[in-house]
């Protein structure tokens, strides 16, 4: 259980940091804007599409650790 509030309060310093949010690539932001409507949400799209994997092995991996970490020691 602590470990999960260090992880929080982490998750919480990090999220408070102000150049969290100013990053950005301003080559995806001078093509999106050149383009239309319809390339901007395909942008969107392939950006959701890259995040969901990275994310989702990330998530795994900590419960691993986490579930490892609450097991009983042989």
């Amino acid at each position: 259980m602590k470990s999960l509030r260090i992880f929080g309060a982490f998750l919480a310093v990090l999220g408070a940091a102000p150049g969290v949010f100013a990053q950005g690539c301003a080559l995806c932001y001078t093509y999106a804007s050149a383009e239309g409507a319809h390339a901007q949400k395909q942008l969107d799209f392939g950006i959701l599409a890259l995040l969901v994997p990275s994310l989702l092995l990330f998530v795994s991996v900590f419960l691993l650790l986490l579930r490892r970490a609450h097991a009983p020691s042989a």
